[in-house]
């Protein structure tokens, strides 16, 4: 992987990234590739988006179902 580095990044820019990484549970860098490969995918071809959902949804269809049950249990894991 390549190193970006980048220069003269306005402090209110930093404080937003930062506050938004937090919310988002992300560190300062992946808020800012999240952003970045975001703002690059909108110039992708329907091809690649169609791929990429695919690829997707393979990974998603191997994952158990959810279930009431299920969500039920994790509304109320570590409830009184």
């Amino acid at each position: 992987m390549a190193t970006l580095t980048l220069k003269n990044v306005p402090l209110e820019l930093v404080d937003v990234l930062k506050q938004e990484a937090k919310q988002n549970r992300r560190s300062l860098n992946q808020e800012a590739l999240s952003r970045l490969e975001h703002s690059v995918e909108r110039r992708r071809t329907s091809e690649d988006v169609v791929a990429s959902l695919r690829r997707l949804h393979r990974r998603l269809s191997s994952l158990p179902p959810l279930t009431d049950r299920f969500l039920d249990r994790a509304k109320n894991a570590g409830r009184p």
